[in-house]
C-alpha cells in the first residue's frame, strides 16, 4: 500500500462519466446493491480507465474505501456528511480493544486521502450535493528520516557477494548498481540488457509515472555488471533456453527468467545479516545512502533530484537535513567542546 502515500487525489468536475463499474463481489440473490460500495467500483474504474493507475494502487485504494463501507455508519450517512468518516479514522487513530491497533500516521494520511478523493469524485459525478473532501483535514505528515549507511557499512554489505560464478556474481552486479544509480529496487530488476550501456556507464530507467531518465553508473558497478552478463547470464540462458539471447531482462533467476523483486530484497536482507548491520536494511536503504553520500560529496539537489527521479524537488530536499544531522553528529563526536 505504500504506493499511494501520496497527495489526496484531485477530480476535475465532469469527468469519468457512463463507465462500467469494476469488477466486485456480485449482490446476494435477491438485494440491492449497496450505494457506497457501486459508487466505490465506480472511482476504482476512473482510477483505471482516466488516471491510468496500476492494479496494485486501485486494489489498495478500493480496500481502504471498502474498509471504510464496512464501518459503522458509513452506509447510511456517507452521502449527507463526513461524520461517519471522521468517526472511522478516529477509531483507526487510536488503539482498542478487539482487532484494531493505532495506525501509523503515514497509512492514516494515506485513508485519509483516499477518501477524500472519493469524495471529490463522488461530487464531481453528482452523487452528492456538497463537496465533502473540503471538510477533510489530513494528518500531518511526519518528516521521517531514512535509513542510511555509512560508506565503510556499503562495503561491508558490497563484499559479501561476488564469490564463484553464479548468484553471488549476480547479486554482488545488482548490489553494485543500486548503490551507484539509487535506483528503485523495482527499477532495477525491471532493466532489460539494451537498457545499459556499458561502454558509456550509463543506464536507461522508466520510473514512477512512465518517467524515463539515464542515471550514470561508475566504474566498479560496471566491471561488476560485465562480468555478470559475461560469466552467468549466458549460461543460465542456454541451461533453460538452450540459446544465449542478447536481449531480454538483465538480472535472471538461475532458471533463466527475470528475477523478481521478493528474491532481490530476500537477497539483500541475507546480505545486511552476513555483513553484521542493524535489522531494517532494505534496497530503500542503499538508494537513500547513494542519496545522501552524493549530497555530502557536494552534488548540486537538482542533480540529485535527476539521479533519483523524483517529481518535486521537496522530496529530495529531505536529504539536506538529514545531512545536516550526520554533520551536526560528526560535530558533536569531534568537536572537544562539543
Amino acid at each position: 500500500m505504500a504506493a499511494f502515500d501520496r497527495e489526496p487525489l484531485t477530480v476535475p468536475d465532469g469527468a469519468a462519466r457512463g463507465r462500467t463499474p469494476a469488477a466486485g463481489p456480485p449482490p446476494a440473490a435477491g438485494s440491492r446493491p449497496d450505494p457506497l460500495v457501486v459508487a466505490i467500483d465506480d472511482f476504482a474504474t476512473y482510477l483505471r480507465v482516466e488516471r491510468g493507475l496500476s492494479d496494485a494502487t486501485i486494489r489498495a485504494y478500493r480496500a481502504d474505501l471498502l474498509d471504510f463501507a464496512a464501518s459503522r455508519g458509513a452506509t447510511e450517512g456517507w452521502r449527507d456528511s463526513v461524520d461517519a468518516a471522521v468517526h472511522y479514522l478516529s477509531v483507526l487513530a487510536a488503539p482498542s480493544r478487539g482487532r484494531h491497533v493505532a495506525l501509523r500516521p503515514t497509512t492514516l494520511r494515506r485513508r485519509a486521502a483516499s477518501l477524500r478523493g472519493f469524495y471529490h469524485f463522488c461530487y464531481a459525478e453528482g452523487l452528492i450535493e456538497t463537496d465533502l473532501a473540503t471538510r477533510f483535514d489530513l494528518p500531518r505528515q511526519p518528516r521521517l528520516l531514512p535509513e542510511v549507511l555509512t560508506v565503510a557499512e556499503v562495503d561491508r554489505l558490497l563484499e559479501t557477494r561476488g564469490g564463484e560464478p553464479g548468484p553471488s556474481t549476480r547479486d554482488r552486479a545488482l548490489l553494485e548498481l543500486l548503490y551507484a544509480s539509487g535506483l528503485r529496487i523495482s527499477e532495477a530488476v525491471g532493466l532489460d540488457l539494451d537498457h545499459v550501456d556499458l561502454d558509456n556507464g550509463l543506464v536507461r530507467v522508466i520510473g514512477k509515472g512512465d518517467r524515463e531518465r539515464q542515471v550514470p553508473v561508475g566504474e566498479v558497478a560496471v566491471a561488476w555488471l560485465r562480468r555478470y552478463i559475461a560469466e552467468v547470464r549466458p549460461a543460465w540462458l542456454a541451461m533453460w533456453t538452450g540459446e544465449s539471447r542478447h536481449g531480454g531482462p538483465l538480472f535472471l533467476s538461475v532458471r533463466g527468467e527475470r528475477l523478481d523483486r521478493r528474491r532481490a530484497w530476500e537477497m539483500l536482507v541475507d546480505s545486511a545479516r552476513l555483513a553484521g548491520l542493524k535489522n531494517g536494511i532494505s534496497p530503500h536503504t542503499l538508494r537513500h545512502s547513494f542519496a545522501t553520500h552524493l549530497l555530502e560529496g557536494g552534488a548540486d539537489l537538482r542533480i540529485v533530484q535527476e539521479l533519483l527521479g523524483h517529481a518535486s524537488i521537496s522530496t529530495t530536499q529531505l536529504y539536506t537535513h538529514l545531512t545536516g544531522e550526520r554533520i551536526k553528529d560528526v560535530y558533536a563526536r569531534a568537536h572537544p567542546r562539543a
